[in-house]
């Protein structure tokens, strides 16, 4: 069993972390699971889960997030600078920090380690271990890609969550399929994600795929009106 280390930070993309976290599970893979504390906070705004006053995830949350695999879980408090994976000595595959902050981003790239993710990272970086960044944010300010740089050249793997539309996704879930089939390509990890680009298929037809306006309206939410009754255009 091939044992994984995931840090969940505050960036917006939860839904990437946990499908990436069943997959591996599926595989018969075990990981140690970390969220920051705006991670935590994140994690219970996008999917609705919540965290445990300690920092970790109690069995029920954690099963909603993993999956019937839950059991091949270690999930940490990010205060735990003790744990495992804050020692080089503790042999992990990867370290995948997804999504990741640009603030979690800067400290890695500084050298400054703050939690058990953070230490995580850096510990992958000194040992020469593959590293996974997948920042979310966007626009991009010149540290930002500076710090990027920086990892990057120390050898991390940089992935930003821009999925493809080659693949001619059916909705957002195969969006979200075709990233993570790229972290764990660039892992080594074998997956049945998505396919790859000798195995797509035809377009899909253009009937229905046009957006429509005026939009349809939303329940309960009547569109605004101007001063006098007249609709905005």
């Amino acid at each position: 069993m091939t044992r994984f280390f995931l840090g969940i930070t505050g960036a917006s993309g939860h839904v990437y972390a946990r499908t990436l976290l069943r997959t591996l599970l599926t595989a018969g893979h075990s990981v140690d699971l970390v969220l920051t504390a705006a991670g935590a906070q994140v994690l219970s705004h996008e999917l609705g889960i919540e965290v445990e006053a300690d920092g970790r995830l109690a069995p029920g949350a954690l099963e909603t997030l993993a999956g019937p695999g839950a059991a091949a879980v270690n999930s940490w408090a990010p205060d735990q600078v003790g744990a495992p994976a804050a020692s080089g000595t503790t042999q992990l595959a990867a370290v995948m920090l997804v999504p990741c902050s640009m603030g979690t981003l800067a400290r890695v790239a500084a050298g400054f380690s703050s939690n058990l993710v953070e230490r995580a990272a850096d510990v992958a970086l000194k040992e020469g271990r593959p590293l996974l960044l997948v920042p979310r944010e966007t626009p991009l300010s010149e540290i930002h890609l500076e710090n990027m740089l920086r990892l990057k050249r120390l050898g991390a793997t940089i992935m930003p969550a821009m999925p493809g539309w080659y693949q001619h996704p059916a909705g957002l879930q195969q969006l979200v399929n075709s990233l993570v089939g790229k972290m764990l390509d660039s892992l080594g990890v074998a997956h049945q994600l998505c396919a790859g680009w000798e195995e797509l298929s035809e377009p899909p037809s253009e009937a229905g795929c046009e957006p429509q306006w005026p939009p349809a309206k939303t329940a309960g939410k009547p569109a605004p009106e101007k001063s006098g009754g007249e609709r905005r255009r």
